[in-house]
């Protein structure tokens, strides 16, 4: 299931990514204190929602590259260098991490000068007018999006940027300040790159959104033991986290695929297809009551 789900997913023009650590304490020739990583690709806001989680020993440019073989189209990461070596890809970035820099900066300043109009705060105000945009757009078309993105978000952008040149002399690189204007610049060209496809958002907060129900889970169960039980963590959460926001009950969906499983060829991708978790054949008691009864609609 989780493979048919990778295979669904690499068809798609445009994939989220995120990545978090995650201890494995019995992994061969790595001491039990190494940093081991949980990836996460998921979809864009269009359905059929796909989250897919992996585990994969280090941080290191070639699990992506093997996880996303064959995907061409937009990647949207936080910025993290090595999805920028992928080929066929256009890396989008994300604005929530550039504007939380330069809340970073505002909270590191000396209390006299939190209430004065300092540079930090110019920054800010980049970020939430290029948000204040954004939900204006909500509720528009894709084709409109763009044609609107370019004729109020462009603007604001290229001032933003004039400004993010001119202070770049002016800071200290290693204040929280400078690095603000250090992570714009940058980024500069994957943060102006939601520009050019209207189904694109402004930042990665779909991804990080998704893999924060394995990170609050991690704070109670710490670890896993064993390579193994981090793999099942990846494909059970895949599983979980793709039935809710495909809106079906979890437990009712995973008892129903147990149930099948053992009694189905698993090699017929057509039988896959129709147990996977935005399957129309999924039956009613699976799903969620409102999804339910828009069904029956």
């Amino acid at each position: 299931i989780w493979e048919e789900m990778h295979q669904e997913l690499l068809k798609r023009d445009i994939i989220h990514a995120d990545e978090t650590v995650l201890q494995v304490l019995r992994e061969s020739e790595r001491s039990a204190k190494s940093d081991s990583y949980m990836w996460l690709y998921r979809t864009g806001r269009y359905d059929p929602p796909i989250v897919l989680y992996e585990y994969q020993t280090t941080r290191a440019f070639k699990h992506p590259q093997k996880f996303l073989k064959g995907f061409k189209g937009y990647l949207q990461t936080d910025g993290y260098v090595c999805y920028n070596q992928l080929s066929d890809i256009i890396s989008v970035g994300c604005l929530a991490h550039a504007r939380r820099r330069y809340i970073e900066a505002i909270k590191a300043l000396p209390d006299e000068l939190k209430d004065k109009p300092v540079a930090a705060k110019v920054g800010l105000d980049y970020c939430n007018r290029l948000y204040s945009i954004e939900h204006k757009l909500e509720d528009v078309t894709d084709q409109e999006r763009f044609e609107e993105r370019l004729k109020l978000s462009k603007p604001v952008l290229d001032e933003f940027h004039s400004w993010l040149k001119k202070m770049r002399p002016q800071v200290l690189p290693k204040s929280k300040f400078g690095d603000a204007v250090k992570y714009c610049l940058n980024q500069w060209d994957d943060l102006n790159n939601f520009l050019r496809d209207g189904r694109l958002e402004l930042d990665n907060n779909r991804a990080e959104r998704s893999i924060k129900s394995f990170v609050i889970s991690r704070k109670n169960f710490l670890f896993s033991n064993t390579p193994k039980g981090a793999w099942s963590s990846a494909i059970l959460y895949s599983l979980i986290e793709t039935a809710k926001e495909n809106k079906l009950k979890p437990m009712d969906y995973l008892t129903w695929l147990f149930e099948k499983l053992p009694n189905i060829d698993r090699t017929d991708t057509k039988v896959l297809q129709s147990i996977l978790p935005w399957s129309k054949a999924v039956p009613d008691f699976c799903r969620m009551p409102d999804d339910k009864d828009n069904k029956s609609a």
